[in-house]
């Protein structure tokens, strides 16, 4: 088993623990929030320091990948995402945007894991990773906007400025790294041995930021054990859909079987991470739509090491290595 199947899901649920009982039993929870922000701004510098950016020209050589995993991505996504919503939580405003947080930015880092394990095109999802990235970045405040401008305390001011310090922080840091590696031999060895432990230096920083989360969050938390428990269900909806839309653009279009397993993976993973330091940043105050975010990886997970196996399982009765 590969290091996103069993050591991050175990960490996160472990880290949500250890919040929740720091929560509940110290007066951590009083001031732990403090430290959401800070820890996921040091997660993502390490998620961008190990983004490729000369990558971004090879998305577009292959065009109907490419085009199709975006339509799919932002433009399917965010409309299944409102539909869902609305069909499991019409009445609940915060966790409608929370499940539109979650489902609208396409995973960077452990989907690649995934798609490896199940032997899809991983040359090919790496290249779409960085465009990817950029125009989630762009579009979830304005899918936020569109859809919830209306009804949220929307200040499109704040927005920004947050996403910016979130964001800009730790793009600025690592392109600082690149630069100073570019030029010093010694600093590109420093640099490349901080990648060579960068998915668990990811992983220790997010799980840092969900202890703080759930300590926080303890008593929101408890107060809400049977909408959290709700969530599986639109949760599921989502996964098997995307996986069988995938599965079905592959087949009507004649793609071969690792670049619809590539297309099922960048369709299905999502970003939570991500839309958690925006969230976090942004809108603090809604600590159901937060608690969404952390959940998800939960379930998230584990339903793609089921996909994994389901795809090599059909890889192996079509006779495929």
């Amino acid at each position: 088993m590969e290091h996103a199947e069993i050591v991050q899901p175990v960490s996160i649920m472990a880290a949500a623990f250890i919040g929740l009982a720091l929560g509940v039993w110290t007066a951590f929870g009083n001031w732990s929030g403090s430290l959401i922000e800070p820890f996921l701004i040091v997660m993502l510098f390490f998620v961008f320091l190990a983004v490729d950016g000369s990558r971004l020209r090879e998305a577009f050589s292959d065009r109907r990948f490419t085009g199709t995993a975006l339509l799919v991505n932002f433009v399917w996504t965010p409309l299944f995402a409102i539909l869902l919503g609305y069909a499991f939580f019409s009445g609940n405003l915060d966790v409608r945007f929370g499940i539109l947080m979650l489902l609208v930015t396409p995973c960077t880092d452990w989907f690649l894991v995934f798609t490896g394990v199940a032997k899809g095109n991983t040359a090919l999802s790496s290249a779409i990773l960085p465009l990817n990235l950029i125009i989630q970045v762009l579009l979830l405040p304005v899918y936020a906007w569109v859809f919830f401008g209306a009804d949220l305390s929307f200040d499109a001011a704040t927005i920004l400025w947050s996403i910016l310090v979130v964001l800009g922080i730790p793009i600025a840091a690592a392109a600082a790294v690149r630069l100073v590696a570019s030029r010093s031999q010694a600093a590109a060895r420093a640099k490349d041995s901080v990648l060579g432990y960068n998915d668990e230096l990811q992983t220790l920083f997010l799980c840092l930021a969900i202890v703080a989360m759930f300590a926080s969050e303890s008593q929101v938390l408890f107060d809400n054990l049977v909408l959290l428990a709700e969530m599986l269900v639109p949760l599921m909806i989502f996964f098997a859909v995307n996986y069988l839309l995938s599965s079905g653009i592959g087949k009507a279009g004649g793609w071969t079987f690792d670049d619809t397993t590539s297309l099922i993976f960048t369709t299905m993973a999502r970003n939570s991470p991500l839309a958690l330091a925006i969230c976090a940043a942004a809108f603090p105050e809604n600590s159901v739509a937060l608690l969404i975010l952390v959940i998800g990886p939960l379930i998230e997970l584990p339903t793609l090491a089921l996909a994994a196996n389901l795809r090599l399982g059909r890889r192996r009765r079509l006779g495929l290595q």
